[in-house]
């Protein structure tokens, strides 16, 4: 049985430059999703990502098991934006909002994810009300590949909003998105790698 490394297979979406913003036309992709409020890592951020890694891998097995069909789980992955997006760029952290989520292969539906789910909601309880599948639409993006800690992605996103998107005649057009390609659990803060993205529109 072949097994499919999403990050190989579509590596033009996961491993872009650090170097510069490159663009990149997204399709549209199938995620486990669960919504917050509040600085990352706070009570409502953990309790989402103690869901979504159960959930996801019960797909996995699911789909190895039921349909022959195996996967590497995908990365996590954040959206993130706030009300007034200063509180984003002064890093005023509890005023954010995000959704965390980690990537299905279409293949998997919705009969296998409620089937996933109750299986994880015998050992966790009551699933978090915005715990579901659902399609992101992201289409055309602006990425860059972020080394180093979260904490210093900041100038960067400031260089995407402030001169890349202007002196290319793009505007933002969605939230603000990362994705998580090291565990900080295990990798040194400046070894983190990070994809930063944007979905953006032509003037």
């Amino acid at each position: 049985m072949t097994k499919i490394d999403f990050k190989k297979t579509l590596k033009h979406l996961y491993v872009p430059s650090a170097k510069d913003f490159a663009l990149v036309e997204v399709p549209d992709m199938t995620f486990v999703k669960i919504d917050g409020h509040g600085a990352p890592g706070n009570d409502a951020y953990q309790h989402a990502l103690s869901w979504l890694y159960p959930v996801s891998y019960g797909l996995k097995f699911y789909s190895k098991q039921v349909l022959d069909k195996d996967y590497v789980v995908p990365p996590l992955e954040g959206l993130w934006w706030a009300d007034d997006m200063t509180a984003y760029t002064d890093d005023r952290r509890d005023e954010w909002h995000w959704t965390m989520m980690i990537m299905l292969p279409d293949w998997l539906d919705d009969a296998a994810f409620a089937a996933s789910v109750e299986k994880a909601s015998k050992k966790l309880g009551d699933p978090p009300a915005t715990l579901r599948r659902e399609v992101l639409h992201e289409g055309l993006c602006a990425q860059i590949l972020h080394i180093g800690p979260y904490s210093e992605e900041g100038p960067t996103i400031a260089k995407l909003h402030k001169e890349y998107l202007p002196q290319n005649g793009l505007t933002e057009n969605g939230h603000h998105h990362e994705i998580y390609l090291g565990d900080p659990r295990k990798t040194a803060p400046e070894k983190l790698r990070t994809v930063l993205r944007h979905p953006v529109r032509r003037l």
